[in-house]
């Protein structure tokens, strides 16, 4: 299950996306409309670019691929909703692609991972050890293929960052991460990002780091590299 983070149409239903929805630990908003770099390429359309790149790539390689959304709805889906969508497929493995917004002088990517939470819907007990496995996984891949060098803002520097409040994590019955591919706001990684070629590059990374999961000790599927 690929998740191409926010949706291009968010924009035009601020009020629908405002409405925020239980993560197990509190309530937040149903989604938003994501970041972008400064010459205006939404964070939202990169993530559907290279999640659509991820779904081929994978897809000759053997695997069944879904995405929780493919440019196809009005808005979202929203936090909540995309964590029942994986739950939904049972899928051996989840990404979640996106871009960060932070401050303009950072740059790198870095895998968001799921922290212990047992709260209200959430129970992340049986998810934390095979998503830190693909988190690991896909970080590796993607720092080699890609040429990048992990955040030094997020995760020590290491390029892993465990958190307890993120709904689409909280919320997963299967192994899932966070991918952000860099920072947008940086002019360097901007740059990168608008490149056909880098993005392929990224899509590449991810579904080495997918493909490196599934086929090997610790996932979720016991190595059957569906």
């Amino acid at each position: 299950m690929i998740d191409p983070g926010h949706n291009p149409h968010n924009a035009e239903h601020t009020d629908a996306i405002a409405r925020r929805v239980g993560i197990g630990t509190g309530r937040k908003e149903c989604d938003t409309t994501g970041t972008a770099t400064g010459s205006g390429y939404s964070e939202a359309e990169f993530a559907l670019d290279v999640s659509r790149r991820v779904r081929k790539l994978l897809e000759a390689r053997g695997a069944v691929v879904k995405l929780t959304q493919d440019g196809d709805r009005r808005y979202g889906p929203c936090v909540d909703e995309r964590a029942r969508i994986g739950n939904r497929a049972h899928a051996d493995a989840v990404v979640s692609v996106h871009a960060d917004g932070a401050p303009a002088g950072e740059r790198g990517f870095h895998v968001i991972l799921p922290g212990t939470v047992r709260a209200g819907a959430a129970d992340t007990s049986s998810v934390v050890r095979p998503s830190r496995v693909l988190g690991e996984r896909i970080a590796g891949a993607f720092a080699r293929v890609t040429d990048s060098r992990p955040a030094a803002y997020a995760g020590s520097g290491r390029g892993l960052d465990v958190r307890e409040d993120l709904g689409g994590l909280n919320l997963s019955k299967v192994p899932k991460v966070f991918v952000e591919c860099g920072n947008m706001r940086n002019a360097r990684d901007a740059d990168r990002f608008t490149s056909a070629a880098w993005r392929g590059r990224a899509a590449q990374g991810i579904s080495d780091g997918v493909t490196a999961f599934l086929s090997g000790p610790g996932s979720r599927s016991g190595g059957t590299g569906r």
